[in-house]
């Protein structure tokens, strides 16, 4: 396929973005944030199980009330969007089941040639995780879809700023979650960084890449 972007603009792009701290409160033009969101459908993770759901906080009376447990930034409210992710509080044979038959019917498959990979699937993290084991990983998968979305938003000229200081136990009980399945892990925001932000003119700090980088 032809790329969407160069070389040169994919390193550009993740110069220029960083940990935005103060928002401008424009809109993202609605497009633009339909793409960013289908990057979020669009992200991978382990078997393909996307055992997660992205809360999109549009209502600025919940957004209010998630700012003090959120260490109080300003991001929260400021700020075009706002996604909480959050992960699947158990993995059970029926969600595997649900995505297996998903796979199964789109791509017009063999139910039984590709039998072996659900019972890998269940193997792998139904019966061969505890439930904390399945939370620890579902959270990990959460990050995957994180790092998609602020790199999609980097290439696509929107600010973002990851928010893990928040109460996670204090977001589920204003979102509703208890009994849903699901349980916050992180959060992030996206828009339009403000013109008072001092962080922006600052120079992005990250070691040689032959400290982080290893050739084996």
């Amino acid at each position: 396929m032809t790329p969407a972007t160069q070389p040169d603009q994919l390193l550009n792009a993740l110069n220029w973005r960083y940990a935005t701290k103060a928002f401008d409160t424009k809109a993202l033009p609605a497009p633009l944030w339909e793409a960013l969101q289908e990057s979020l459908r669009l992200a991978p993770s382990s078997y393909g199980l996307q055992p997660w759901k992205f809360f999109v906080i549009a209502d600025p009376a919940v957004r209010a009330k998630l700012r003090p447990v959120s260490w109080n930034q300003s991001q929260i409210t400021d700020a075009s969007h706002l996604v909480v992710f959050a992960r699947r509080t158990e993995i059970t044979e029926d969600d595997v089941n649900a995505f297996f038959n998903q796979m199964v019917a789109e791509r017009k498959a063999d139910a039984t040639v590709l039998e072996p990979y659900r019972q890998m699937m269940i193997g792998g993290v139904v019966k061969g995780k505890d439930v904390a084991g399945q939370r620890e990983w579902a959270a990990r998968q959460c990050y995957i879809a994180l790092g998609q979305f602020m790199t999609s938003a980097a290439v696509l000229g929107v600010d973002t700023c990851a928010i893990e200081g928040l109460d996670a136990a204090k977001y589920d009980e204003i979102l509703g979650l208890a009994g849903s399945g699901y349980q916050t892990v992180v959060a992030c925001v996206a828009g339009y960084r403000s013109s008072e932000d001092k962080y922006a003119a600052m120079k992005k700090i990250r070691y040689p890449a032959a400290r982080v980088i290893a050739k084996v």
